[in-house]
């Protein structure tokens, strides 16, 4: 914890709360940055989408709802491609991803600007991480429903799973920075667990479909295993913007940069969630590191 700079973690078993502490001034009133974790959230939103009936399906093309992509090569990707990050578009995420952000700031829309990247593989052909393809699943959302996705998941999700503080979602031009510039308490990311550790279900109201959420850890394809690629950056497996490591657990977690960490172990009923200020998060091993440190936690707790 100490070499990880972490700022505060959570750890819950059977729905008590067993250790909880925070670091560097932070409390329980602190929101702190979910970076990547708030694709997860994303996951989630289009998952209540396509249950209530805005998005037809996951197979449908972007296109459909992203005009800015008709007449392009992105146009028929599906939506499952994007929430697998099979997508298959030309964008790398360390060389690309500083002039995707200078152009936006410059107040040009994100969908015109990802429309011109093109298509560097078929959909489904490898998995490569790319933070783009959340941003179009944030504007698949916002389209389809004509809500923002503050307003979208404040009413569909922040206010049924009895959420303690408000969050708060950065803007890039008026529109959610669906990537990750969501920030929450580090109680409420524990909710947002819990709705997935009962699949779906919060308080016994079905919030989110259990199909949904099943299919979200499914890896069953060579693209979503771990190890696919035969790169290091997929050494755990990945679902609907859910990590999924290997083991007989059914173990899923949420992660950011700068180590942030949701950890879900439904077998032990444990939910850990760590947050960090931490420059090494590039380091080779890192992710399965905590994986381990994540399942030691689980394992001692009796």
């Amino acid at each position: 914890m100490e070499d990880t700079k972490t700022s505060a973690m959570l750890v819950i078993k059977d729905a008590i709360i067993r250790y909880e502490k925070y670091f560097f001034g932070g409390n329980e009133d602190t929101l702190f940055s979910s970076n990547s974790m708030g694709k997860s959230f994303v996951s989630a939103l289009m998952g209540i989408a396509v249950s209530e009936g805005y998005v037809g399906s996951v197979e449908e093309p972007i296109g459909k709802y992203i005009p800015e992509f008709v007449g392009t090569e992105l146009e028929n990707i599906p939506v499952r491609a994007c929430l697998q990050m099979a997508s298959g578009i030309n964008f790398n995420e360390e060389k690309d991803m500083s002039g995707f952000s200078m152009r936006t700031l410059m107040e040009r829309p994100a969908m015109k600007v990802i429309s011109k990247y093109g298509i560097q593989e078929g959909p489904y052909t490898y998995r490569r991480y790319l933070s783009i393809n959340t941003e179009i699943l944030g504007q698949v959302i916002k389209n389809a429903t004509g809500c923002g996705l503050a307003e979208y998941m404040e009413e569909k999700l922040w206010k049924k799973i009895g959420a303690d503080h408000d969050a708060y979602w950065t803007l890039s031009n008026g529109t959610e920075l669906a990537m990750g510039g969501l920030s929450v308490s580090l109680r409420d990311y524990a909710r947002f667990a819990r709705l997935y550790l009962n699949e779906g279900s919060y308080n016994g109201k079905q919030i989110l479909p259990k199909e949904w959420v099943k299919d979200s850890m499914d890896i069953s394809a060579e693209y979503s295993r771990p190890g696919s690629n035969y790169d290091a950056y997929n050494a755990i497996g990945y679902g609907y913007q859910w990590w999924v490591p290997e083991g007989d657990q059914g173990e899923f977690m949420a992660i950011g940069v700068y180590g942030q960490w949701i950890y879900v172990n439904p077998s032990k009923q444990v939910i850990i969630v760590k947050t960090s200020a931490d420059p090494d998060f590039m380091s080779k091993g890192y992710e399965l590191k905590h994986v381990e440190f994540f399942r030691a936690v689980a394992d001692g707790i009796s």
